[in-house]
């Protein structure tokens, strides 16, 4: 056997590049396959881990969770992917035969309270994509081909930004016509406010302090109205907006752990405060008693990680094949080369004016 080089956490607060013999690697079992990257993108979350410990102390662990792939191997009963298929791969990919997917929840794969968040392995507690070879379970189940027409580098965005923040509109379950206010104007929270407009929602109020990020979510994605919160509480300006009646739903996609007590506080009776957002620090989220009318308001908070597998990358798919969805605006700085990896997540870190999202193309 040989070994497999990649960018992973080495421990909180540390990052670098370190080789593994390959039967480190989860082993290769008779439905799953081994993929090498062919276009990767960094997330806040790979942040929330690293520099915030966000899900505790992990060592000399591959990083990266959305990938774009080549199968190099598969396992023998593997049906309808072959190597050489170049194939999406959700940050999320199941154990669909565990009692939480059975459940309607397998993106919590397991049966018991601490396996929550079971479905998402890649650099949670199974070394990630950002990696010369990385194993998927369950391949026939958890990965799509790339369609035809669909750009390898724009059906990247599907695996992570698009597929969680759709799932933070549809929690919310957007009805034709409804006003809603999205929190953080991120890849997630432009593909949230997307997924509000497919969805029907009228008003829609994006809320950030970074401007172009509001010229986006309106040329391209539905936003309505212009939330700076800089200027003033965003509830504050919510609720003067609305002339005091508020909004349906609220979806949040940044923030910290004031920021859902902040939603309750300019949403209407009956509405739901929708998160997607990864609360990596602190202890306790604050709902002030008020904002949630003393406990009998009717207000719904829902906190939800993205489904995952196979199906819903087809469907997401879908939606750039027929041009009824365009992540191309998210696509701020492209990058090629393995090497680069390490770039795009010090991009992510630092922030720079003009950023959405990197991407990374790799040429084996």
């Amino acid at each position: 056997m040989g070994t497999v080089k990649g960018f992973a956490m080495l421990k909180i607060g540390s990052v670098g590049w370190i080789e593994k013999d390959e039967k480190e690697l989860t082993p290769l079992g008779p439905r799953d396959a081994y993929c090498r990257p062919v276009v990767v993108a960094p997330c806040t979350s790979d942040l929330h881990t690293v520099y915030e410990g966000g899900i505790g102390e992990r060592h000399n662990m591959f990083l990266g969770h959305e990938s774009v792939a080549e199968i190099i191997e598969v396992g023998k009963d593997v049906k309808d992917f072959k190597v050489g298929d170049i194939v999406i791969v959700p940050a999320i990919t199941p154990d669909w035969g565990s009692t939480n997917a059975q459940r309607g929840f397998a993106q919590h794969s397991g049966k018991l309270l601490s396996d929550a968040l079971g479905g998402w392995k890649f650099s949670n507690f199974k070394d990630g994509v950002f990696a010369s070879k990385f194993h998927v379970n369950d391949v026939d189940s958890n990965v799509a081909k790339l369609p035809e027409g669909v750009d390898m580098e724009e059906a990247v965005i599907l695996t992570d930004m698009v597929t969680t923040g759709f799932h933070c509109a549809e929690n919310a379950e957007i009805k034709h016509g409804e006003s809603v206010a999205v929190v953080g104007l991120g890849p997630v929270g432009l593909m949230a406010l997307a997924g509000a407009n497919l969805m029907g929602a009228s008003h829609i109020y994006a809320v950030d302090a970074v401007d172009d990020r509001y010229d986006i979510a309106h040329k391209y994605y539905g936003a309505t109205h212009y939330v700076n919160f800089k200027k003033a509480p965003f509830e504050e300006q919510i609720i003067e907006l609305t002339k005091g009646v508020g909004v349906d739903k609220v979806l949040i996609a940044g923030g910290d752990l004031t920021t859902i007590g902040s939603a309750c506080k300019c949403m209407k009776n009956g509405g739901i405060v929708s998160n997607v957002n990864y609360l990596g620090k602190g202890d306790f989220i604050t709902i002030p008693r008020l904002a949630w009318n003393v406990g009998m308001g009717h207000k719904t908070i829902k906190g939800g990680l993205t489904p995952g597998g196979r199906y819903r990358m087809e469907a997401l798919a879908s939606l750039l094949q027929t041009k009824k969805l365009d992540v191309k605006p998210l696509m701020t700085n492209r990058l090629n080369g393995f090497s680069e990896i390490e770039t795009a997540l010090a991009i992510m870190k630092d922030k720079p004016k003009g950023l959405i999202k990197p991407t990374v193309k790799i040429t084996w």
